[in-house]
């Protein structure tokens, strides 16, 4: 399985959540996983429960089999001085820039410089190695920008060609893209089973796949269990109200007879949205990608939701060899 797993997706389509459930599942058995946060949001601190994540390295869990989950909040600025100590040995000079503003500008007036920090850093940890030869961590999950700017996003080198040609920025986003484009990354799209996120993922796909990016899965998220189709509901609409209503009786359900049509509404709505989620289906099967399916977590994302959705992450053969 690729080392780099690049988590995109619709806002509120959970990608947050799914990056950290992933990295959870991959780091089962004893694997070491980082979790990386490019946005700034600490999504994935409150996601754990812990305080903002710094601009380090950190253990954050413990995954089933004695596994370790790392997390660290890349900060454009940081990364920023830790590239011109490497390559200008600026030292204090660094600090001072920073302190009149010099970094924030550099960062935001070149979009392209910050997305290579960004991406240069996790790439840094998928390169970086133990003494003894083997890799820091077995896997690197970015929790990465919405699908509508994830192909610019990891698209560097075309970012910067513009900007600079030769020099150090130019061989660093040379080398952020040797990863990116190779068989050690995957970018993932969530969605859920809805027209707007389904079809940001086809266009997102199709950007990927035109920019050579490596697309890995589609994950549907927040499935719901399908509990009556059409069929069920014309049956229990036709001349079964009667006996809808004394089996409500029955069971021991006050005012059971005025139940029925309201439960025959609800009823009708799940059997629509079970149809929707079925054409929905139908353009992801058309996009050409296998899909990993994670349920709708009815207590909300806490912690025991994110091992329950790790959980079943690896019963559909995440992190297999």
């Amino acid at each position: 399985m690729s080392r780099l797993q690049v988590v995109s997706g619709k806002g509120g389509t959970g990608k947050t959540t799914v990056a950290a459930a992933l990295a959870l599942a991959l780091a089962t058995e004893g694997k070491r996983t980082l979790l990386v946060e490019v946005e700034g949001r600490q999504g994935i601190a409150q996601l754990f429960e812990t305080e903002a994540l710094p601009y380090e390295e950190r253990k954050i869990a413990v995954a089933p089999g004695g596994g370790e989950v790392y997390a660290l909040a890349i900060d454009a600025e940081r990364a920023l001085l830790d590239y011109l100590q490497m390559f200008y040995k600026l030292g204090g000079a660094g600090r001072a820039l920073k302190k009149i503003g010099a970094i924030d500008f550099a960062t935001t007036i070149a979009p392209g410089v910050r997305d290579v920090l960004l991406t240069g850093k996790a790439c840094e940890a998928v390169r970086r190695r133990e003494r003894d030869g083997r890799p820091a961590y077995d896997h690197v999950v970015m929790d990465a920008p919405p699908t509508g700017r994830i192909t610019r996003f990891l698209n560097v080198n075309d970012e910067v060609a513009g900007l600079a040609r030769i020099g150090p920025i130019h061989n660093q986003a040379q080398a952020v893209m040797k990863v990116l484009k190779s068989p050690d990354t995957a970018v993932h799209l969530v969605t859920l089973l809805e027209e707007m996120p389904v079809q940001e993922t086809a266009d997102g796909v199709a950007e990927l796949r035109a920019a050579g990016l490596p697309v890995g899965r589609v994950v549907v998220n927040m499935v719901r269990p399908q509990v009556l189709d059409e069929a069920a509901v014309r049956a229990a609409s036709g001349d079964h109200r009667e006996a809808i209503a004394r089996t409500l009786v029955s069971a021991g359900v006050t005012g059971g007879a005025a139940l029925v049509e309201p439960l025959l509404d609800q009823a009708a709505e799940h059997a629509r949205r079970v149809e929707l989620e079925r054409e929905q289906r139908a353009v992801l099967d058309g996009i050409g990608l296998p899909a990993y399916e994670l349920p709708y977590l009815g207590d909300g994302a806490d912690i025991a939701g994110l091992y329950r959705l790790a959980k079943e992450l690896r019963r559909q053969g995440v992190g297999a060899a």
